[in-house]
């Protein structure tokens, strides 16, 4: 009786926490005040489904400006499916939809409509808001790979949507007698190979009554095709007040037929009913953990910070017509099957997010692991930065951490051997392309035991340590798979190599020169010394340090 009593309470609190709407909590906007002078949090709304493979955004910065959504900012220029981690990595795969009234017009600048946060909801699931020079409300809901969007256009001879498939090489292809578009983008900022594309599929419920295609800025009127610098299209009818038009969206990285699969998510689903199963989709996640305690602030806060830590590593993988896991590898530009994820940085990452997904979400962080594997296999890398494929960006070996984290709290791979043999690999190898994949200066800091200062490496001191705690998460693993103890001796003395860049005198860890010499005498700053504007890594507003004269 105590059992049936204890089983109903479970099911009780799990049936409660289930009906929690945590999304309430969630504010996608937090973040989005920022500028590339100053930031304060760098983001912008991204509505999606965790981990999606697509995101979807309103857009208020220039095509190309990774500062796509800012606060203060007054207009939109269109509605963005984005793959952006962050503003200084930029992004890849995009495009846009824009309604506009009156006339036809391509311009971003031109059919850019004011808007107020007042008439803006931003959910992690939804997002809508009132577009005041064109009297036009947009909506949209996404799946993983697809979106419904839905325009509510005034009482109007012209109401047009705009197809925007961006500049660096695009492609556009009206279809009237299917009421579609589709295309494709190449607009990227590095870390793809040369065939990369993104195809997207859009299906209209309302068929068209204008139509015409974009060159080069070049509007052509009934030109159903363009394959330019930057294409683009227009197609538009008349509507009555209040009416409503659907656009059905999805994309993939693989093909057009791969992009029809997975317009399929949307089914036949209404837009409210898309809206609710985003809606549970988010509170699947969110509810996973439940805090208690705080005021409305603090939940806001915790869950709108819990909603940005479950976006990325994005998917990467699609789904083919027999449900299977396929991805186009952004490492060697083939479809191969299997998991990737992408779009995160190791380096900023390694030491709270992905502990935290071995915690909370290990059957998705297994889906990484596996999507990592698969990086190595296609690169004969583990990525540091990827973007999707690898980025030229921080220093370390992070991967080392983060597979080996993974592995020993029970998240494992299937294919252990191919793991630490990539591990290995990483240790005394540098991507002939990319040098911050890898070990770069390995060969000195596997003879030295650290990174010299005097032979153009730049962050020397950091990348000793790094490779040294790497060192010994790869001591850790070998551990756990009994390796032989000529190795495991190897990394546990690799593991120490940050005492070589200890100073005692300063009792600061320091650059140390080839010879053995720490780099310059150590004069340690005092009391009104200047702080001057300077430039640390990739990240441009950083300070450094100098001495007045």
């Amino acid at each position: 009786m105590r059992k049936l009593f204890l089983s109903i309470c479970l099911l009780g609190c799990a049936l409660w926490t289930q009906a929690k709407d945590f999304t309430q909590y969630v504010s996608p906007l937090v973040g989005t005040l920022s500028t590339f002078e100053l930031s304060t949090g760098n983001t912008y709304p991204a509505i999606a489904r965790p981990w999606g493979m697509n995101f979807w955004t309103p857009q208020t910065g220039k095509m190309g400006d990774g500062w796509q959504y800012v606060y203060t900012a007054n207009k939109i220029r269109g509605f963005k499916q984005t793959h952006q981690p962050s503003p200084w990595i930029n992004d890849y795969g995009q495009f846009s939809i824009m309604p506009v009234v009156g006339k036809p017009e391509f311009d971003e600048d031109k059919r850019a409509s004011w808007f107020s946060h007042k008439g803006e909801v931003a959910l992690p699931h939804y997002y809508k808001v009132y577009l005041a020079e064109h009297d036009a409300v947009t909506e949209f809901t996404p799946t993983d790979r697809a979106v419904l969007f839905r325009f509510t256009f005034p009482e109007n001879e012209h109401s047009y949507i705009v197809v925007d498939a961006f500049d660096k090489g695009s492609c556009i292809k009206i279809l009237p007698e299917q009421n579609r578009i589709i295309g494709y983008t190449t607009r990227n900022s590095g870390g793809v190979p040369e065939n990369f594309k993104n195809y997207f599929v859009i299906e209209f419920d309302k068929p068209f009554t204008y139509r015409a295609s974009v060159a080069d800025g070049v509007l052509q009127e009934k030109q159903d095709e363009q394959t330019a610098e930057h294409a683009g299209a227009i197609i538009g009818f008349k509507t009555r007040k209040g009416e409503v038009v659907h656009a059905r969206i999805a994309s993939s990285f693989i093909s057009f037929e791969q992009a029809d699969c997975n317009l399929q998510e949307l089914g036949n689903d209404s837009f409210e009913a898309l809206v609710q199963k985003g809606q549970e989709a988010w509170n699947h996640v969110l509810g996973k953990i439940e805090v208690e305690g705080g005021n409305l602030d603090q939940y806001r806060t915790f869950y709108s910070c819990l909603y940005r830590s479950v976006l990325f590593p994005r998917a990467f993988y699609e789904l083919n017509a027999a449900g299977s896991p396929i991805h186009y590898s952004p490492y060697n530009g083939q479809v191969v099957p299997g998991y990737m994820y992408t779009d995160t940085g190791f380096w900023d990452t390694f030491r709270c997010l992905f502990p935290f997904l071995n915690l909370m979400y290990p059957s998705v962080n297994k889906q990484i692991q596996e999507g990592l594997i698969n990086a190595y296999k296609e690169s004969g890398f583990f990525p540091k930065w990827a973007s999707p494929g690898h980025r030229g960006c921080m220093i370390g070996n992070n991967s080392a951490s983060i597979l080996a984290d993974a592995y020993l709290k029970g998240v494992k791979v299937e294919d252990v051997q191919t793991l630490y043999e990539g591990l290995i690999h990483g240790t005394k190898n540098v991507h002939p392309e990319v040098s911050s994949t890898g070990r770069q200066g390995y060969e000195y800091y596997n003879e030295l035991g650290y990174a010299p200062y005097d032979v153009n490496i730049n962050e020397n001191a950091a990348r000793t340590l790094e490779y040294a705690y790497d060192d010994w998460c790869i001591y850790q693993i070998a551990k756990a798979l009994n390796r032989p103890k000529k190795e495991l001796k190897l990394f546990a003395g690799r593991a120490m190599n940050y005492k070589n860049v200890f100073d005692k005198e300063s009792k600061l860890m320091r650059g140390r020169n080839k010879d053995g010499q720490f780099q310059t005498p150590f004069s340690p700053l005092k009391w009104g010394d200047a702080f001057t504007e300077g430039t640390v890594g990739t990240i441009p507003g950083r300070y450094s340090t100098t001495r007045k004269a």
